[in-house]
């Protein structure tokens, strides 16, 4: 008996407090409805905002002229303050829309509802009926707006489970991107003779291109679909023809491969049994809608390399503990007594606002030529964070990209730190006939010096920046200029070349005394595609020539370059070296050649002898011996021959990995010995799996 006493109370007062809780709320007051009773104050709220609509609403002139019937969904909210505001509108006609959003803007304010006496939102959902008719709020009306409000809340819980309906077969989305093709010499060689064709306006220098312009030349996907293997298993399709994840909706796209430089070989030079590389990493890249790309890359590697080579990356190590600096790729910590730990990272979004403009902002490399080398711009040196803009209209492509350097030297470090130091380029391509094209470029470098940051005058992105550079000060920048052709012989034959000018005296050259100040440097090359009638065989010569000095400023951090390294031909200057290199592909087998024959000129660097000969950009340049009399190969004349015969098989098409064997021989011959220069003959063995994504420079 007690029990059921203590139920019905309880019962008794959660009844009673649901009663004082229904009359504790209260609706907003809209004008009118002050002295309304509180269990009507809905019905009056609903009239009078159905009745103001009515008032104010004008049926715009398109609408009335199709006779339109039918209706607009409506959710406001009148907030805290009684204020109206417009969250949602759907209906067939933009001009319905405005003028909903429009009216909305004109109630007044209110009274607002409230809850225990506090202040607080509600929010409504109505259809307004057009044509518009005059409105009589009834339970019938209100049990309409209930069932609009439910639709919403059903459409709601289901947009989750309509996300993964979304969901579709990749398509691979990636050759119609924002995308850059990966930039390798030998995968460009694919597509080179397609996007040179005489009468393409295409241009060809700037470098790496994106997806979608390739792709108005070269189809990608059908190329794809000639080597796709027929494979059951899963495992089968993502080992041989997919990405590892694949993943495409609605207005997106993400790919996921995992990433492999894995190889083994013998210098039979070294002191060591063998060389071998160790990359893992991820590679990501996708797209959000037409216009925005992304791409990310992350490497963690262990390697010992040729003896040459890893010589050379110590010569380059940085201020601090680490012992070398691996070219191309970045600073390398000791791993184990005789190799390098070297991690990097690369990554850049691609957004293209117009048809005509494409901006990206990342960390990576860029290159512009038609060769093997450029004398403008490379992609020799590491990585490195740049804003690049490209702009295409009618018969012009203008490249502006601004970096971010980096001078690891002891001598420039500031409080253990590195000295930061900027770049900006301009490149314009013009063709001017359906054969020829010329470019023309300029750049600048400035340091991070007297907390001078990074100079707005060189944002322009139209701007000359050798006259800029005489505004700031003669040190204040080191200024370069060049230009470009390239001839259209035929559909098979190209011809190009660059031209690079640092500093030039008219005066001296007439003299014809071999002045130091005529610093410049050419390259002439010719690319003959299905050479000989054999198709898919590309054959290339190229001659580069740069005098000393070239590159190198008065200053100590304005050279050009980055971590140790040249920012265009990775022997710096002082040199001549002619290119014979060919390369050919067949369905997935490729197979490359390269040869290169040079002559240089090295510092003696010893006691008796430390003046700059003009090699090394890194050196003051005031630094020489002579002022005239100044030729290529001064200071240690060296002759090198670099040959390398590569041969492979693309293992998977969609990640680029490819299984390849190649033999290098090196022969490099000093006319006098130093301890950093000395007569070498190596021949180097090597095997490997590769996710190729950039370029590899060993030529050093």
């Amino acid at each position: 008996m007690k029990q059921f006493i203590v139920l019905f109370l309880l019962v008794i007062q959660i009844k009673t407090f649901a009663q004082n809780y229904n009359v504790k709320e209260k609706q907003p007051v809209f004008p009118g409805c002050e002295n309304i009773a509180a269990d009507s104050l809905k019905i009056c709220f609903n009239q009078k905002v159905l009745q103001y609509i009515k008032s104010e609403f004008k049926v715009p002139e398109n609408v009335q002229k199709d006779k339109y019937k039918g209706e607009i969904s409506v959710i406001f909210e009148v907030d805290t303050l009684g204020v109206f505001k417009l969250i949602y509108v759907n209906t067939l006609y933009k001009a319905l829309k405005e003028e909903t959003e429009r009216v909305f803007k004109t109630f007044p304010k209110i009274e607002p509802a409230s809850y225990n006496g506090r202040k607080t939102f509600k929010q409504y959902s109505l259809p307004i009926k057009i044509p518009l008719r005059d409105y009589k709020t009834s339970n019938t009306e209100n049990i309409e707006v209930t069932k609009e409000v439910n639709k919403l809340e059903a459409a709601l819980k289901s947009e989750y489970d309509d996300i993964n309906r979304s969901i579709s077969a990749y398509n691979d989305n990636a050759f119609t991107s924002q995308l850059n093709v990966q930039f390798t010499h030998s995968d460009y060689a694919k597509f080179d003779r397609q996007m040179n064709l005489v009468g393409t306006n295409s241009h060809t220098a700037s470098k790496p291109f994106l997806y979608n312009e390739v792709s108005n030349y070269y189809d990608f996907k059908a190329e794809k679909e000639k080597v796709i293997q027929s494979r059951k298993t899963w495992f089968g399709k993502k080992l041989w023809n997919e990405h590892m994840v694949e993943l495409q909706g609605k207005n997106y796209w993400f790919t996921i491969d995992p990433i492999f430089d894995l190889e083994v070989g013998k210098d039979t030079e070294a002191d060591f049994n063998s060389t071998y590389n160790n990359t893992r990493g991820l590679l990501v890249k996708g797209a959000l809608g037409k216009r925005f790309s992304f791409y990310t890359s992350v490497f963690e590697s262990q390697g010992r390399f040729a003896q040459y080579f890893n010589e050379y990356a110590e010569t380059l190590q940085a201020f601090g503990p680490d012992p070398a600096i691996i070219p191309g790729r970045g600073i390398a910590k000791a791993f184990k007594t005789d190799s390098y730990d070297y991690p990097v990272a690369e990554a850049y979004l691609s957004y293209s606002p117009a048809d005509f403009v494409n901006v990206q902002f990342g960390h990576g490399k860029n290159f512009i030529g038609d060769g093997y080398r450029s004398l403008f711009l490379s992609d020799v040196a590491s990585p490195h964070p740049f804003f690049k803009l490209n702009t295409k209209f009618w018969k012009i492509k203008y490249t502006n990209t601004w970096m971010w350097l980096k001078d690891v030297r002891p001598e420039v470090t500031v409080d253990d730190a590195f000295l930061t130091k900027y770049m900006a380029t301009h490149f314009l391509s013009w063709n001017v006939t359906k054969r020829l094209n010329v470019g023309f470029f300029e750049s600048i470098i400035w340091a991070n010096t007297t907390n001078r940051n990074f100079d707005i005058n060189y944002l322009n992105p139209i701007v000359f920046y050798r006259a800029v550079e005489f505004e700031t000060g003669q040190d204040a920048g080191n200024a370069i200029m060049g230009a470009s052709a390239k001839y259209k012989y035929n559909d098979n034959i190209n011809l190009y070349s660059q031209f690079i000018l640092d500093e030039f005296s008219l005066s001296d050259v007439r003299a014809g005394n071999k002045s130091w100040k005529n610093k410049f440097g050419y390259q002439l090359g010719v690319k003959y595609y299905n050479a000989f009638k054999v198709e898919n065989l590309m054959l290339q010569i190229e001659y580069n020539r740069v005098r000393p000095y070239t590159y190198s400023h008065s200053t100590i951090a304005t050279n050009y370059g980055h971590n140790n390294q040249s920012m265009a031909h990775l022997w710096g200057a002082n040199f001549s070296e002619l290119i014979v290199m060919g390369n050919y592909f067949y369905n997935r087998w490729y197979a490359n050649a390269k040869f290169i024959f040079g002559k240089r000129g090295f510092d003696y660097n010893d006691d008796t002898d430390n003046f700059s000969y003009g090699g090394d950009i890194y050196k003051n340049y005031n630094d020489r011996p002579f002022d005239t009399g100044v030729e290529i190969g001064q200071g240690i004349t060296t002759n090198s021959f670099y040959g390398n015969l590569q041969a492979g098989y693309v293992v998977n098409p969609s990640s680029n990995l490819k299984l390849f064997t190649d033999i290098t021989v090196r022969n490099f011959n000093p006319e006098a010995t130093t301890e950093q220069t000395y007569k070498s003959n190596t021949v180097w063995f090597n095997f490997g799996l590769r996710t190729d994504l950039f370029n590899w420079y060993f030529d050093y």
